[in-house]
């Protein structure tokens, strides 16, 4: 049945891409896992949504909202940056650095703050969510695409993570020069719709994205993961999220 319903999205995006799709060149979905769910997180469509895979930076979501969570002061300069940047830098620019030192700040370090990552999806009912770092580098950091429609409803109920996704490039003055820092998604600026944006990229994961938005026909969630690469997981995603 899988089989035959990619058979389907290939030959119905070269129909009818042009029509329905951002761009005009039919894309066919080359993601190993994907879903889409309407924004209660019911499913409309998916493959081998229980698969479990690495998530790379979209890992940050998580690290963000336990940073969050923490309450800790947003304008404490932790140099160059203050947290509140850092967040930003992390969700926007998906910094590495940003991510590590965050939880270098957190409340017990590094080592806690992986466990509050932890315990955070395990308090959304997510059993298959494993995290042993913050920034989504290592192969270790794993989810399902079922789980991660879970993390992006959560992530969706903080305004600085709906900013950030929001958000094509931010600014940020260090003594007297401005840095500019773009999306990853870049995507973000050119559509209005998003609510949650978060991107991931290592060799183990594929290209990778998970995105909610409002359509035409109401919320939805999308989840990709194990795209060929970076450049295909966007119009992946795209597509699969005017699947009704």
């Amino acid at each position: 049945m899988r089989r035959i319903f990619s058979l389907w999205v290939i030959l119905t995006l070269s129909y009818y891409g042009p029509a329905i799709a951002s761009n005009t060149t039919p894309v066919p979905i080359t993601a190993t896992s994907w879903l889409v769910t309407d924004g209660t997180g019911k499913t409309i469509q998916g493959e081998n949504t229980d698969q479990l895979r690495s998530i790379a930076s979209i890992t940050k979501l998580v690290t963000a909202m336990v940073v969050l969570d923490a309450n800790q002061d947003l304008t404490e300069n932790l140099k160059p940056y203050t947290r509140g940047e850092m967040i930003q830098l992390a969700l926007v620019k998906s910094d590495n650095k940003a991510s590590l030192d965050l939880c270098k700040h957190y409340p017990g370090g590094t080592i806690s703050c992986v466990r509050a990552m932890n315990e955070k999806v395990r308090s959304l009912g997510m059993t298959k969510t494993r995290f042993i770092e913050v920034s989504g580098l290592s192969v270790m950091n794993v989810s399902t695409a079922e789980e991660l429609v879970k993390i992006v409803i959560e992530a969706a109920k903080y305004p600085e993570i709906i900013l950030a996704s929001r958000t094509s490039n931010i600014k940020i003055k260090i003594k007297k020069k401005w840095l500019v820092f773009r999306n990853t998604n870049p995507i973000i600026g050119k559509r209005h719709d998003f609510v949650v944006s978060k991107t991931g990229f290592i060799n183990a994961s594929g290209g990778c994205i998970v995105l909610m938005m409002d359509t035409d026909v109401g919320r939805k969630i999308v989840v990709v993961l194990g795209s060929k690469n970076t450049h295909t997981r966007i119009p992946e995603a795209e597509f699969i999220s005017t699947i009704n």
